[in-house]
């Protein structure tokens, strides 16, 4: 049985490969995906768990959308079948998210995670994502509402707090715990820092010393040498690495010690074929363009801003493929930056 990791016996980066538990569900290393809107959609996660990440969770649902069933919302809720199925929920009113959390777990959902830490503008101006940590006696009601409504585990991702002056993750952590949260992670800033300066690694030591459940510590994760810094300052069981899998969606896998590969160029194009069955051609085109600025910003900096134009606006598949496969397989180019993309 998996036992939360004391601080002062903090787990190495070279355990980084070992499996843990959430609830009754084995995740099989230490390293997650972080939920990202517009990010993380079903192409991008299926990569990064082929690739190696220990778990991966979907785009951020919608719980009122989902119930009055919108097609954006249920494109988001997909699996393709792989397991864990780990399900990001958001919304402000405890009816919905305890019927979208039922509607997750009858659509094969093995983890119903709540967020609370989302600082986006659409997002808290709706009352939900981070600006729940500003009422936690109504946040509470929330996660004892989705809790009740499931047999599969609840977990809930949040940030620091409000702002400095309203740190309370580690109170709504404690709280979320005994309501029957069986994982807490915390982002390591507040909501008004969004994501600028750094994430407070210390901070979310906080949180570890007020639970017993598995704890995960996220914000600015980049190298394996970030995550053994976070796990030992934090105390944390895991890590979720985010923004630093834009453009390199084995990234994830590589941290939790698995190996980049050695066809990037291939990985890519399946990636943007990929995105195109997904949406559809015309849709496809459109959601592969940031994808496709950061795979040449990592993989070929030097690119003339004209050429990465071209490929990012041009909605001919056939001209983008025939272009990103000159682009990506220049040796002298992608060869010498394939580490980094590591």
């Amino acid at each position: 049985m998996f036992s939360a990791c004391p601080k002062d016996n903090h787990l190495s980066s070279k355990a980084l490969h070992t499996p843990f538990d959430i609830g009754p569900i084995a995740i099989r290393n230490r390293i997650v995906l972080a939920p990202m809107s517009g990010v993380t959609d079903l192409p991008f996660r299926k990569l990064a768990l082929r690739f190696g990440a220990g778990l991966v969770v979907t785009e951020m649902v919608a719980s009122r959308e989902l119930v009055h069933n919108t097609a954006e919302s249920w494109s988001r809720l997909k699996s393709a079948g792989f397991k864990p199925h780990m399900v990001q929920l958001a919304g402000r009113e405890a009816l919905w998210l305890a019927e979208a959390a039922r509607m997750c777990e009858a659509e094969g959902a093995d983890i119903i995670d709540i967020n609370m830490g989302c600082p986006a503008k659409k997002v808290i101006g709706g009352y939900a994502g981070s600006a729940l940590m500003r009422d936690p006696d109504h946040a509470l009601s929330l996660i004892e509402a989705t809790v009740k409504a499931v047999k599969v585990p609840v977990t809930l991702k949040m940030r620091l707090g409000w702002d400095e002056n309203s740190i309370n993750a580690p109170e709504i952590a404690r709280r979320a715990e005994e309501a029957g949260v069986q994982l807490i992670t915390v982002h390591g800033r507040t909501r008004m820092q969004f994501y600028e300066g750094r994430a407070d690694w210390d901070a979310i030591a906080a949180v570890r010393d007020v639970i017993s459940v598995p704890l995960i510590a996220n914000g600015d994760v980049d190298t394996v040498e970030d995550a053994d810094e976070i796990l030992r300052r934090s105390g944390a069981d895991a890590v979720m690495v985010g923004r630093s899998c834009q453009g390199r969606p084995w990234h994830a896998g590589v941290l939790a010690g698995a190996t980049a590969p050695d066809n990037l160029s291939d990985v890519i194009l399946e990636h943007y074929e990929m995105m195109l069955e997904h949406y559809g051609e015309n849709v496809g085109v459109r959601h592969a363009r940031k994808h496709l600025g950061w795979y040449m910003e990592r993989l070929v900096p030097d690119i003339a801003s004209q050429e990465k134009a071209a490929v990012m606006t041009s909605k001919d598949v056939k001209f983008v493929k025939d272009a990103l496969r000159r682009i990506l397989t220049d040796s002298a180019q992608v060869g010498a930056r394939r580490q980094e993309a590591a």
